[in-house]
């Protein structure tokens, strides 16, 4: 297979009416789901979208998003997904950066695609969508959408002209400030085959609470269970009280989410109440995993975690704890076959097992570049080495390890501090439901260590307790110095914590 519109048509025709995506009370097929992009494909064709062209979706979670993901595709244009939590002008930057032609976006959010429309002069067709993860959204999509077409559309495959889209890229946005990333069909292709047939079956349903826009959730949780023949289960935005229920309800036997999210699960008074006995394993990545978190989470849950490593650049996945093989607790495990990576140090020189450097990786999952920023790509992109900004080590069995990223580390009178280090410290204090340690400017020192805590509902503790008890397992020197507590720390879309908001934050009210 060359493309993922081809992917989905090979699937379609080898497992046509089972269950692909289930969404709310919807079972959606795989040849429901394959003639659905179809249909937008067409209608992408119909509008003059052509090969190459750019089109941008503002969609949160709903079977429509995969419609037109997979349609986009199809028509051999490109896919600009877009993090529905970002305010106007940055979406505008978005779409006038990488120039797009289209736009699909959800009725939810009213006039902003006219508003857009008129602010971005390359967009030359609107599409607003009904669905979107609304209050009753999906209802009857069989009776508009995913009807089969073909009697009012010639089949795809006529469209000879843009089937061959195996070379064209699409670029993925996590926010206005950062670069976007070119990923080619083949880039997902070479990291979906890498990762999913020694993970996942036909018989696992795989549930999705991450934004389809962030590649994990169109990697891990649609791509690779479509790959394999299994099933995703689609929820339209993280809840806790809701997740649970879904899980049991649907009987998922394996979720992706980021460490912050492990730690919240964990403190739900009520997660036991339900039976997850089909949960085979879970997914940990974008942010190292406190070794306590994993620890209590799979003793509570009797579910596997497995830590893993990637980044947009490149595709989503180039590491994983093997399932069958041995775990390491708190490394990202070993790169996936024909994904080298290795740990390098200011000269890019290759460094030993044990020393921390940066990690840099290599494969058919690496972008290509940042869309229209050659500069940014040839300061990642250096001697055929992809460089994360992630620093970490590798032991003397292989496996991985990371300590933080290269611009969070805290240089306190000459030491380096890696904040994971202290988090870990911080999350076996009985009392501290989430953590997030950044340094802070310091007249003496240079850095301050600062750490921010949300306690666990109904436990308290001061200052001066957390400073005890992380002056018992670390050197006093990479011991938090400023202590806030919080009701709630600020997050991405995917829920990963914000450390640089945290950060300029504290700055800007002292």
């Amino acid at each position: 297979m060359q493309t993922i519109g081809e992917l989905l048509t090979v699937q379609a025709g080898r497992y046509g009416s089972k269950t692909l995506l289930i969404f709310k009370d919807q079972d959606i097929s795989y040849e429901e789901l394959n003639c659905a992009a179809d249909r937008a494909a067409h209608e992408l064709m119909a509008a003059g979208i052509k090969k190459g062209d750019r089109v941008a979706i503002v969609m949160a979670n709903c079977p429509e998003f995969l419609y037109y993901f997979f349609g986009i595709m199809k028509a051999g244009a490109v896919v600009v997904p877009v993090n529905i939590a970002l305010k106007q002008p940055e979406i505008e930057y978005i779409l006038n950066d990488s120039q797009a032609a289209g736009l699909v976006i959800g009725s939810v959010f009213g006039q902003l695609g006219q508003e857009l429309q008129g602010r971005c002069p390359a967009i030359r067709w609107l599409k607003p969508v009904a669905g979107d993860g609304a209050a009753g959204a999906g209802n009857g999509v069989r009776s508009s959408f995913v009807t089969c077409y073909n009697k009012l559309w010639p089949p795809f495959s006529s469209y000879q002209q843009v089937t061959n889209e195996d070379l064209t890229p699409f670029p993925s946005a996590e926010g206005a400030n950062e670069d976007l990333a070119v990923l080619s069909h083949q880039n997902y292709l070479f990291d979906v085959a890498q990762f999913a047939p020694g993970l996942m079956t036909e018989a696992d349903r795989f549930c999705c609470i991450l934004p389809l826009f962030h590649v994990n959730a169109q990697v891990v949780t649609t791509l690779a269970p479509l790959f394999v023949g299994g099933s995703m289960i689609l929820m339209d935005r993280f809840t806790p009280k809701e997740f649970f229920p879904a899980l049991a309800k649907h009987k998922a036997t394996a979720f992706s989410a980021v460490p912050s999210i492990y730690a919240v699960l964990l403190n739900l008074p009520d997660a036991q109440n339900y039976d997850l006995s089909s949960l085979r394993f879970c997914i940990c990545g974008a942010a190292p995993m406190p070794v306590p978190v994993f620890e209590q989470f799979e003793k509570k849950f009797k579910a596997k975690i497995l830590e893993g490593y990637g980044l947009s650049e490149g595709t989503c996945v180039s590491s994983v704890n093997p399932f069958g093989g041995t775990r390491k607790i708190g490394s990202i495990g070993l790169p996936l076959p024909d994904q080298p990576m290795k740990i390098v140090g200011d000269k890019d020189e290759e460094l030993p097992a044990g020393q921390v450097g940066e990690i840099v990786v290599k494969g058919g999952n690496v972008m290509a570049g940042y869309f229209n920023n050659p500069q940014a790509t040839a300061e990642v992109m250096r001697n055929g080495w992809l460089h994360t900004g992630d620093l970490g080590f590798k032991d003397q069995d292989g496996y991985f390890f990371i300590v933080g990223r290269k611009k969070e580390m805290i240089i306190r009178a000459g030491e380096n501090i890696y904040p994971g280090e202290v988090e870990t410290a911080l999350y076996k204090h009985p009392a501290v439901a989430e953590a997030a340690v950044v340094g802070l400017p310091d007249p003496r020192w240079g850095e301050e260590v600062a750490a921010f805590i949300v306690l666990k509902e109904g436990q308290s503790a001061t200052a001066k307790d957390i400073m005890t008890h992380c002056r018992s397992l670390i050197a006093d020197y990479k011991c938090p110095k400023k202590i806030e507590f919080a009701a709630a720390l600020p997050k991405t879309a995917t829920g990963k914590i914000q450390k640089v908001k945290l950060r300029e934050d504290y700055v800007k009210n002292r």
